[in-house]
C-alpha cells in the first residue's frame, strides 16, 4: 500500500521510516513560528526548564501580529520580551506592521516543499499550499521545538479532495472551502490531513492556493497539502527559499475519504451568522442588509484578494451607511497594492486601508467594533458570536469579491452581478 503526502513527509522527518495513519513519530522540524498571543507561555516554559542553549531558535520566527499595534501595556510588554528574546537567541523577528505570521513566513523564504513547519496558530495549515506539512501547536510545544528541533506527531488520516473542471469568474478558493464546510461541517476533518488536487487547483494562483490551505483549519484539519508545480517552485525561488523537495502521494495511497467536486458548478458562497458551516449560495441571501465590510486577515488579505475588491470598487463609492476596513496580510502586500493603485482605489471608494496584522480579525485592537444588530460581511475565517466585540451583532463570511460587491450595494451581493466582479488574475486565467 502506498503513502499519502502527509505520511511521506512525516516518515522522512522521522528518520526515513515508512509510517501510516495512527502511528506516533518524533520528527525533525524545519521551521517554527511563535506569535505574540502565545508567546507568554512559550517564554515562561523555556525559563522554567532552564534551557541555556536554544539551537533551533535561529530557525524560529517571532511574529508580532495579533496585538498589532499593542492595545494595552501588557501586550506592549510582551512585545518587548519577544524582541529581547529574539535578539538574545538569534530568532527571526517580524515586528508590528510587518504582517500576519502565515503570510510573512512563506514571503521570507523560510521553508520549502517537503518541509515540516509548525506554528502557534491553527491556521499554520497555510504552509501546505507549498507542499509542506504545516500544523498548529501550543506555545509550550514551541518551547520544546526551540530546544530540540523535534516534536512528536500522530500521523493523520488523509481526505482526498479533487476539484474537477475550472472555477468560473467571480468564484474563488474561499467559495470552495465554504462549500466543504457546508458539506462536512465545522471540525468535519478533525485531526485529518486534506490533500487538494485536480484541474481547478492546478489553475489557481498561489494566493488562492494559500486560502484553500489556510481555511482548512475551520474544518479541523491537522494539515492541508497541495502537490507542488512550476507555480510553486517559481514563487518560492523568487523569495529565496531553499531548493524544493516536492512530495507526491502514491497512486495506491490509502485515504479515509474521497470527495469529488465539480468546480465549474460552484457559485459564490456565504456562511451565515454565528456558524461557519451554515453555508448557502449568495443568491439565497441577497436581500440581507449590511453595515460593515471587512477584507483581509490571514485567509483573504493577499494581493489577489485586494485586487478583487479594487476591481469592483475602483471609481465608485461604497453604499451610504456602510463602513469598510481592509487589512493587507503583510507589509509587502500593502506596498504592492500601493504600487498598483489599489490602496488609492479602495480609499477613494470609502474604505479604510490599515496596516498589516491580525488585530481587526480577532478584535484585539478594537478597530472594528460593531453596534447592536449590525451585520458584517467579512472575508475572515470565522464568524463566531462576539468575535468582533459585540455578541448582539452578526458576522457573515464570503470571498473578498463578495465582500466588496456587498459594500458597494449595501446588501449581500453576488459579485458576478456587479461590474468588475468577475475579475481574474492573469496567471489563474491563463
Amino acid at each position: 500500500m502506498g503513502s499519502t503526502i502527509a505520511e511521506k513527509i512525516l516518515g522522512h522527518h522521522a528518520g526515513g521510516k515508512t509510517v501510516g495513519a495512527g502511528d506516533v513519530v518524533v520528527a525533525e522540524v524545519d521551521f517554527a513560528m511563535l506569535h505574540d498571543a502565545r508567546a507568554g507561555n512559550a517564554l515562561k516554559m523555556v525559563e522554567k526548564l532552564g534551557a541555556g542553549q536554544l539551537p533551533f531558535a535561529s530557525r524560529t520566527a517571532f511574529v508580532l501580529d495579533h496585538y498589532s499595534p499593542p492595545p494595552h501595556p501588557e501586550a506592549a510588554n510582551t512585545h518587548r520580551a519577544m524582541r529581547e528574546f529574539a535578539d538574545a537567541h538569534g530568532a527571526v523577528l517580524y515586528d508590528v506592521g510587518d504582517g500576519i505570521c502565515h503570510q510573512v513566513l512563506p514571503e521570507g523564504g523560510h521553508f520549502t516543499c517537503g518541509d515540516v513547519v509548525v506554528g502557534t496558530d491553527t491556521h499554520s495549515t497555510t504552509y501546505g499550499a507549498f507542499n509542506a506539512f504545516g500544523c498548529g501547536i501550543e506555545g509550550t510545544d514551541l518551547s520544546a521545538v526551540m530546544m530540540t528541533g523535534k516534536l512528536w506527531f500522530r500521523v493523520p488520516e488523509t481526505i482526498s479532495v479533487e476539484l474537477k473542471g475550472q472555477l468560473q469568474p467571480g468564484v474563488w478558493a474561499k467559495d470552495v472551502t465554504l462549500t466543504l464546510l457546508g458539506r462536512l461541517g465545522a471540525e468535519g476533518a478533525n485531526y485529518r490531513a486534506i490533500e487538494y488536487r485536480g484541474s481547478a487547483v492546478a489553475a489557481m494562483d498561489v494566493d488562492d492556493r494559500m486560502t484553500l490551505a489556510n481555511h482548512a483549519a475551520e474544518l479541523g484539519a491537522k494539515a492541508a497539502l497541495l502537490e507542488a508545480d512550476e507555480k510553486t517552485f517559481a514563487w518560492l525561488k523568487a523569495r529565496g527559499a531553499r531548493p524544493p523537495r516536492p512530495v507526491a502521494a502514491d497512486a495506491d495511497a490509502r485515504y479515509c475519504e474521497r470527495i469529488d467536486i465539480d468546480a465549474s458548478r460552484l457559485a459564490p458562497q456565504v456562511a451565515r451568522r454565528h456558524r461557519i458551516d451554515d453555508v448557502v449560495s449568495v443568491t439565497e441571501v441577497e436581500k440581507q442588509k449590511i453595515q460593515f465590510a471587512l477584507v483581509g486577515t490571514c485567509t483573504n488579505g493577499r494581493l489577489d484578494d485586494l485586487r478583487q475588491a479594487a476591481a469592483i470598487l475602483k471609481g465608485k463609492r461604497i453604499a451610504k451607511g456602510v463602513r469598510m476596513i481592509v487589512t493587507p496580510a503583510s507589509r509587502q502586500v500593502w506596498l504592492a497594492a500601493a504600487r498598483e493603485g489599489i490602496v488609492e482605489a479602495l480609499t477613494a471608494a470609502g474604505a479604510s486601508v490599515e496596516a498589516a496584522g491580525c488585530g481587526t480579525c480577532v478584535n484585539i485592537t478594537g478597530h472594528l467594533i460593531t453596534g447592536d444588530d449590525d451585520v458584517v460581511i467579512s472575508s475572515a475565517n470565522r464568524n463566531f458570536k462576539g468575535r468582533l466585540g459585540n455578541a448582539k451583532s452578526d458576522i457573515w463570511l464570503g470571498s473578498a469579491a463578495t465582500v466588496a460587491a456587498s459594500a458597494l450595494t449595501g446588501f449581500i451581493t453576488d459579485p458576478r452581478e456587479v461590474a468588475g466582479g468577475t475579475w481574474r488574475s492573469e496567471r489563474a486565467a491563463a
